[in-house]
């Protein structure tokens, strides 16, 4: 079951406050980083272009939950709290009561969101939120539709070494490639900011990892304009808590096929009713 926890203000905030013009929400999953939750949460409420962080806890099992109890507190504050001269930032804190996927957690803090757009942030560390800055200009100037953020765009050193990985990125680029007519050096990549009205559309299913596949799929579908812009990347490896595996991969490529090839006039226009089958 999906509980809202901690969060009494800001879903008053949800139901009764229009969607703004030009403000930034990022969503937040979370699954078993006690060690990087704290550190990255305080680097994304710097950033002055976000309006709201949703956390979703999807089910921790290590003390991820105690380590959001700060935010879990300050989401009960009546009148906001001010952040860096700001006059309040909007913080919601969710958690499943079982590890869900990526996928699950995103599509949870979507129902949340009460700004123009959006952005997904991974808790680990792997990207830094002070490269949201620059998606969130190429939003504004209305140069694109959806935004990505590539690690490799401006660093092809970081497709060196771990073959089978990089093997799974160039793949899923050249599918899509070949699928959608979109030419991306990294659809895998946690960094894509959207308008939610788009992301409202597209009826996501995916539970885990293939939500990057579906979403760009049906970004593709929908003919949205989309533009990447280069990101820094600091990768870590499975013994560092990294989650994604082989499987995963798997999954995205189904995805991508499937919603290329459902012939419904919902899926052509727009969804599909694609889920992670392994």
């Amino acid at each position: 079951m999906s509980t809202l926890l901690d969060a009494t203000n800001d879903a008053a905030v949800t139901q009764e406050q229009p969607i703004g013009t030009d403000r930034l929400a990022v969503i937040v999953p979370v699954y078993n980083e006690e060690r990087t939750v704290t550190e990255l949460l305080r680097r994304l409420e710097a950033q002055p272009c976000v309006s709201q962080i949703i956390i979703v806890d999807d089910g921790s099992t290590d003390r991820t939950w105690e380590e959001l109890e700060p935010w879990r507190a300050r989401a009960n504050i009546n009148t906001g709290t001010p952040v860096f001269d700001r006059a309040s930032l909007s913080i919601i804190v969710l958690q499943h009561d079982k590890n869900r996927g990526k996928g699950r957690a995103i599509r949870f803090g979507l129902d949340h969101v009460s700004c123009s757009h959006v952005i997904i942030q991974d808790a680990d560390l792997e990207y830094d939120p002070a490269d949201i800055s620059k998606l969130w200009k190429v939003m504004l100037l209305g140069e694109a539709d959806v935004v990505y953020g590539s690690r490799y765009l401006n660093a092809p050193a970081l497709q060196k070494g771990r073959f089978v990985f990089q093997f799974g990125i160039r793949f899923l680029n050249m599918l899509v490639r070949l699928l959608y007519g979109v030419r991306l050096t990294d659809q895998a990549t946690c960094y894509k900011m959207f308008r939610l009205a788009d992301l409202r559309i597209m009826d996501l299913q995916a539970e885990r990892f293939a939500f990057c596949a579906e979403v760009t799929a049906h970004a593709a579908k929908l003919k949205l304009r989309l533009r990447e812009v280069p990101v820094r990347y600091l990768p870590r490896v499975a013994s560092q808590g990294k989650k994604i595996r082989l499987r995963d991969g798997w999954s995205a490529i189904v995805c991508l096929l499937w919603v290329r090839i459902s012939k419904s006039e919902r899926a052509t226009r727009q969804a599909s009713h694609c889920k992670d089958i392994v």
